[in-house]
């Protein structure tokens, strides 16, 4: 049976060129190499200067080795890694960064690999190095999904699995239990494909930590808060006092604990916290559509949801283009008492003022709203926008306008 990794979900933003140039040079050096100057000279020549030798390395050897590969199989199977989960890591990175951290991932394998075998051996081939890369698309997406190819003789079919199952069976089951077993650990550097996950992991582990990439709530960092923040809910809430509180303030009154009602409460808690990942993946891939559907039904859960400053804003602008106003007007009104001190506000409290005014005719709700935001306004163009439907709405409600 044959699984192969083909793609994976994550937007790429930007050309990943570094990713190309890569490729085309592991490529090139290849077929010059191995067949434009296949003799025992080139031969001899590879082997004594730019394989990786453990006893005595020179220092270029750390670099020279990981664009070298033992044959076609060799390559490809490199190749084909670097291609699915590199091209996201470059865009993630930037070029000159990735360009560093793709050379240093294979720099660590090398000298990891040396620490680890005690005998004499010659590394070649960029497996460290895409090892590195593998694991950084594991910290930086790890909720990705990944298509794959499996083809079992006749049998082709293509799946979708989570990215963890996918990098995490290569890293455990493959590399430490199945290919070892298949008598492949003394020709394939197994352990400098260990030494370069480590180096992945947590070399994108540690600049996502201090921010040396941008973060999102699509990283294992965003991944962690949330279990850790949803864990402190939980224990925070197994008290009765404190979740009556919760939901009733200052008027709650203690009851006796219900393991029934608990788990209910659980999976009512976790229900949230999956519509509100989902509406997140929905609107950073663009999909506001997708993701206004997602709120409606994270409303009919908990109408009390509030979303991120700007997602509630892409919400409520999806629901105002697709004229549905009632639920536009709704999540706007949820964004300025949300965000209160947001630099948007003033501008939503206008928004809001003329969508009860054109669009729902409740000219009181409108009115209320376009008073508060005529007193915050400091463009002067929105102010007399604000002061012009001002006057509309006294008017329709039979009061003095406006003082100009």
């Amino acid at each position: 049976m044959l699984v192969i990794p083909i793609r994976t979900e994550s937007k790429i933003r930007r050309t990943p060129l570094v990713n190309y140039v890569l490729i085309g040079a592991n490529v090139f050096l290849f077929l010059v190499l191995n067949y434009g100057m296949a003799d025992t000279a080139m031969e001899s020549f590879k082997t004594r200067y730019l394989y990786f030798h453990s006893a005595e390395p020179a220092l270029y050897q750390f670099f020279t080795y990981q664009f070298l590969h033992a044959d076609v199989w060799h390559l490809l199977g490199n190749l084909l890694f670097l291609w699915v989960f590199g091209n996201s890591v470059n865009a993630k990175m930037g070029d000159v960064p990735y360009l560093l951290f793709y050379l240093a991932g294979g720099v660590f394998a090398a000298w990891g690999y040396a620490v680890i075998t005690t005998r004499p051996f010659h590394l070649v081939g960029a497996s460290g190095a895409v090892a590195a890369v593998t694991t950084a698309y594991l910290a930086l997406f790890p909720r990705s999904r990944v298509t794959v190819l499996v083809w079992l003789f006749i049998f082709i079919h293509f799946f979708e699995l989570p990215a963890m199952i996918i990098i995490g069976l290569k890293i455990i089951v493959w590399d430490n239990i199945i290919a070892p077993g298949l008598g492949g650990q003394d020709s394939v550097a197994y352990g400098a494909h260990l030494a370069g996950y480590l180096f992945g992991f947590v070399g994108a582990l540690g600049m996502l930590f201090i921010r040396a990439l941008p973060r999102d709530q699509f990283d294992i960092l965003a991944l962690w808060k949330r279990w850790h923040q949803r864990r402190e809910f939980a224990s925070a809430m197994s008290d009765p006092a404190a979740a009556a509180r919760a939901q009733y303030g200052s008027v709650a009154r203690t009851v006796a604990a219900d393991p029934k009602q608990r788990a209910i409460d659980e999976q009512r808690f976790d229900t949230i916290s999956n519509l509100r990942s989902r509406i997140s993946e929905a609107l950073e891939r663009r999909d506001t559509a997708a993701g206004a559907e997602l709120y409606g039904q994270l409303l009919e859960i908990d109408s009390r949801q509030c979303l991120s400053e700007r997602h509630q804003l892409d919400i409520a602008r999806q629901f105002y283009g697709a004229g549905h106003f009632p639920e536009a007007a709704a999540a706007f009104e949820r964004y300025a008492e949300c965000y209160p001190l947001s630099t948007e506000a003033s501008n939503v409290r206008l928004l809001l003022g003329i969508i009860y005014a054109r669009d729902l005719r409740d000219y009181e709700v409108a009115d209320k709203h376009l008073t508060e935001s005529m007193g915050k306004l400091r463009d002067q163009a929105r102010r007399d926008q604000c002061f012009q439907w001002l006057k509309t709405v006294r008017a329709a409600l039979g009061r003095p306008a406006p003082e100009a």
